[in-house]
């Protein structure tokens, strides 16, 4: 469980900690000045991220998450020099409440992280990483269509890409198996204002109209009647609902097809003819 396994030894000494390459891109680590230190518990990292170092590049600062939890181990009882200001202290109180909250799970420290903003024509993505180079970026607009817009730099372990926008919705983004979404537009449209059924806000429209609105009940077994209506009638009545006769259609072609050519039709009609003829004579 531990991420580093201590070999026994103690280090006595002056020394200065140092950031790792993993500690100058971690959220956990802000300041980068401070004093020295004049112990250090020998130990050999076992797993996680070593975020400083202390003699001979030895891990000092050890994080690593287990399963849901998290732990941190610092190799040193020296910490509290800071606190007292020796070779110009250090941050003491800031290091310890950002190691405490990073492993509560606070959001602003995770040190993978994606975030998304859209605003307006813009659509903003922050990446927070602990590798060199940043994953490739898909960002999906409202209506499926997807974007890719590039990464550019912007400090040690932080990425920040933006790419054009033109719609209204929920717009997701995804890289490296990180997820973010946000919304471009109002937060609280009219339309989720009042989620409560009622038939108030459609009655003055349906009574203009000389229509009428139905409330249904869970099992839909009060439907109204439908039945067909004037273009100038009521539409509605108490158990009934009507459907204007409004005679709105328009024939755009027509064909016809004889069933027998002229000829053959002229010969069958004339047989018929004679055949009649010949049985009145008899």
């Amino acid at each position: 469980m531990l991420p580093a396994s201590p070999t026994g030894d103690i280090y006595t000494g002056e020394y200065t900690p140092e950031l790792t390459e993993p500690g100058k891109r971690h959220a956990v680590l802000a300041s980068r000045e401070w004093g020295g230190w004049m112990r250090y518990v020998d130990a050999e990292a076992q797993a996680g991220d070593v975020l400083m170092s202390g003699p001979r590049g030895k891990p000092l600062l050890i994080v690593d998450r287990v399963g849901d939890g998290r732990v941190g181990m610092l190799m040193t009882d020296q910490i509290w020099l800071w606190a007292r200001g020796h070779d110009g202290g250090g941050p003491f109180a800031e290091l310890m409440r950002r190691v405490v909250h990073w492993m509560m799970k606070e959001p602003e420290l995770e040190e993978r992280k994606l975030n998304l903003v859209a605003e307006g024509d813009t659509a903003r993505v922050e990446l927070r990483t602990l590798l060199d180079s940043a994953p490739p970026l898909v960002v999906e607009t409202p209506e499926g269509s997807f974007l890719e817009p590039q990464w550019r730099q912007d400090g040690p372990g932080r990425f920040v890409a933006e790419a054009p926008i033109d719609q209204l919705g929920l717009y997701r983004a995804e890289a490296g198996g990180l997820e973010a979404v946000a919304l471009n537009g109002p937060a609280n449209p009219k339309e989720y204002a009042d989620l409560q059924s009622t038939t108030e806000v459609l009655q003055p429209l349906a009574d203009a109209t000389s229509g009428g609105v139905f409330r249904l009940n869970a099992s839909g077994t009060n439907l109204p009647d439908i039945r067909r209506t004037s273009a100038r009638g009521n539409s509605a009545g108490g158990n009934w609902l009507g459907l204007r006769e409004r005679g709105a259609y328009a024939v755009r072609s027509s064909s016809s097809q004889p069933l027998l050519p002229g000829v053959i039709a002229a010969a069958l009609l004339i047989g018929l003819l004679l055949l009649a003829w010949r049985r009145e004579g008899r």
